[in-house]
């Protein structure tokens, strides 16, 4: 193999797991350009290599959203994405490209902001908002529709008399305004949580989330950009979009006046110079606005001329994308201090001379890991360039090494943890350093705690993370036995202060009724999560018999690997682990599972695979999930020749229904399912 070949093959791995990242976890780890820049390269390649095709290249695709937690409904237009470019060289050439598609006739081109948020196509029957889909693979989305709903900005219903289409879709995006992001972020850092990186994946989080309650508490908003239908009012997209602004859609962002003048944010022009301007303007006028923008759209506005433009595999050629460069600043490189988390996990954390960026002032970027640091070589007083671009922990993207002092340092990784100083270690295959020292390093005791008082584990929502804290320092608790041992009088309360403290004992005591799968969960066992701890609970059935599981026992559980299962091994092997669960259950904590538990399990599910999909009359999705691996079944996210069938509800994704046909997988309805179960 050559080393182009290779180098295919190294980037359609890297570029897989950029787009699970970015779509799946909404934790992108390389910026937009630099993205775009590797899939050009790779486009490249295959171009000069056609024996190396394959349909499941990051090229032939468009990044996929899918929640699983979601009814899929398949698009009745593909919601493609669009082309990029950084240069104004790049769009004079799509514009050159327009002008021989169309053989010299006469375009008009609509100039748009592109909003950084997540895309959603809005159908609307009758006046009225039927379904809202989120662009998921570009061919089907989740279904959103009760989450879109708490957004006021979108109309329910249409005014009559407005000449609307009976039925039509509208195309925008989902977005979460700086204000509130700001606000969230401030609370999520009050409650020491993991803050959103950019308003981008908080939109994308809380549109995804399961209580719309929620969603109408984080106050998103919504730019609509695209107008679809077979009885669409005119042949022009801005003036379809002028339309739509009629009727009541939020079509256009508010004007941005400055010494330049006002230009708003879509414009109608003919000429290159005239995209230029307002690429220019926008440059600098969108750091005021309210909702994060990354780029100007520029689209034909001629619906008939963009049928007869078309598209390629992935994108139109009548729209293409500019994009923003992010914005850098140069600083200096003070110091590096190094902070560790609940699991182990060391950070390296740039101190820098304070900068202005992107509107706010930095002193600190991560530094993510050792191989981050060694890759730019970085010395104590570097002059070091750091960009945000909507990111709220900046990075540093390089470093102007031509002045460097001679006799500065090198920056070099600690070997020792900074809050025990126990001697860290790097586990084969992860860039990351991990202090080992469990069960005595502050941080991680104090993350294990909060992570047991959480409310997926034991729901003791009387204590948050700054209580913990107070209690840790004043050596009221060590670890999670010790919370079982306070008192009232230990709080020092009195007055109000007195029910407070009740309170919280109170609440401790009431802990002791969570299930015993929860229990496990809460022991903050690495590699552990709520699934996994579930699973292990229902195998063994009791905190003596997981105890006491070997390797052997362990790994032929179904989803338990290698890795988890040598988590678990050392964890019980562990002294100080062992005492801790004695303490647990002398302080009278679910040990076991429950009679009625014990009772409601069976094997009717044993070794089936099931994929749920619709919407049930008698349980929740998550109900049918938790009934599945009661009787001993296993959830699956996708249809495989591997699965048992398909548990059907209402509303089952056409696109789920033809792959069960294809592949002979059969279909379960909520009646036969709960038979089979023995419900009926």
């Amino acid at each position: 193999m050559n080393p182009e070949t290779e180098r295919i093959l190294q980037l359609r791995k890297e570029l897989h797991q950029y787009n699970y990242q970015y779509y799946m976890l909404n934790a992108p780890t390389i910026s937009d350009q630099e993205f775009d820049h590797l899939m050009h390269e790779l486009q490249q390649l295959e171009s000069r290599h056609p024996e190396m095709a394959d349909p499941n290249s990051p090229t032939q695709r468009v990044g996929s959203d899918l929640n699983q937690n979601f009814t899929q409904v398949e698009h009745r237009y593909p919601m493609l994405s669009l082309a990029n470019t950084y240069s104004e060289a790049d769009v004079a050439e799509w514009y050159h490209s327009v002008e021989k598609g169309l053989e010299g006739e006469p375009f008009e081109v609509c100039c748009e902001l592109k909003y950084d948020g997540l895309s959603i196509s809005l159908t609307y029957e009758d006046g009225q908002l039927v379904r809202a889909v989120t662009r998921g693979d570009g061919v089907r989305g989740d279904d959103v529709t009760a989450n879109v709903k708490t957004i006021r900005t979108l109309p329910l219903v249409l005014a009559p008399g407005q000449g609307w289409p009976s039925t039509f879709e509208i195309r925008g995006e989902i977005l979460m305004p700086w204000s509130v992001f700001e606000q969230l972020n401030a609370e999520r850092e009050a409650a020491e949580e993991p803050l959103f990186a950019n308003p981008r994946n908080a939109a994308s989080g809380t549109l995804k989330s399961q209580n719309s309650a929620v969603v109408a508490r984080r106050r998103l908003d919504a730019y609509l950009y695209y107008l679809l239908g077979e009885q669409v009012p005119n042949d022009g997209h801005y003036e379809n979009l002028m339309e739509a602004g009629r009727w009541g859609f939020q079509v256009m962002i508010r004007q941005v006046t400055s010494r330049k003048g006002s230009t708003p944010s879509i414009l109608k022009v003919k000429t290159l110079d005239e995209i230029y301007r307002f690429i220019q303007y926008w440059d600098n006028e969108r750091k005021n606005l309210p909702v994060a923008t990354d780029g100007i759209v520029l689209k034909v506005n001629s619906q008939r001329q963009q049928r007869a433009l078309g598209f390629t595999a992935k994108s139109p050629r009548w729209a293409i994308a500019y994009k923003y460069q992010a914005e850098r600043a140069k600083t200096r490189l003070l110091s590096v201090s190094y902070q560790v988390g609940r699991t182990g996990a060391v950070t390296p954390v740039a101190n820098m001379e304070p900068v202005q960026l992107a509107g706010t002032v930095v002193k600190r970027a991560t530094l993510n890991n050792e191989d981050f640091i060694r890759s730019f070589d970085l010395h104590i007083g570097d002059e070091v360039f750091v960009e945000k671009g909507g990111e709220i922990i900046p990075k540093i993207v390089g470093v102007d090494a031509s002045n460097r002092d001679f006799f500065a340092e090198p920056v070099g990784f600690i070997t020792h943890c900074p809050e025990c100083g126990t001697p860290l270690v790097r586990v084969e295959g992860e860039a990351a350093h991990y202090c080992p020292n469990d069960t005595g390093c502050p941080p991680q005791l104090k993350g294990r705690i909060e992570h047991f008082i959480s409310r997926k584990a034991m729901n003791i929502d009387s204590l948050g993370p700054e209580t913990v804290d107070a209690y840790f320092l004043r050596g009221l608790i060590h670890d999670v036995a010790d919370l079982y041992d306070i008192r009232v009088e230990q709080i020092n309360g009195t007055g109000s202060r007195e029910r407070s403290a009740r309170k919280i004992v109170n609440s401790i005591a009431q802990s002791k009724e969570v299930p015993f799968e929860r229990v496990v969960f809460a022991l903050g066992i690495r590699f552990v999560g709520e699934t996994v701890a579930k699973t292990l609970a229902r195998r063994f059935k009791s905190m003596e018999a997981l105890q006491q599981a070997t390797l052997d026992e362990l790994l032929q559980i179904d989803g338990v690997g290698e890795v988890i299962a040598g988590s678990v091994i050392r964890f019980f092997h562990d002294e100080a682990n062992q005492r801790l669960v004695r303490r647990l259950r002398e302080a009278g904590l679910q040990m076991a599972l429950s009679e009625q538990q014990l009772s409601e399990q069976s094997d009717l599910l044993a070794g089936k695979s099931i994929v749920i999909s619709g919407v049930f009359q008698h349980h929740s999705r998550d109900e049918y999930k938790s009934l599945i691996e009661l009787h001993g079944g296993k959830n699956v996210g996708s249809i495989s020749g591997k699965t048992s069938f398909i548990l059907a509800g209402d509303n089952m994704g056409p696109a789920k229904l033809q792959k069960a046909e294809k592949l002979g997988v059969d279909i379960v309805s909520e009646e036969e399912f709960r038979m089979m179960i023995g419900e009926q």
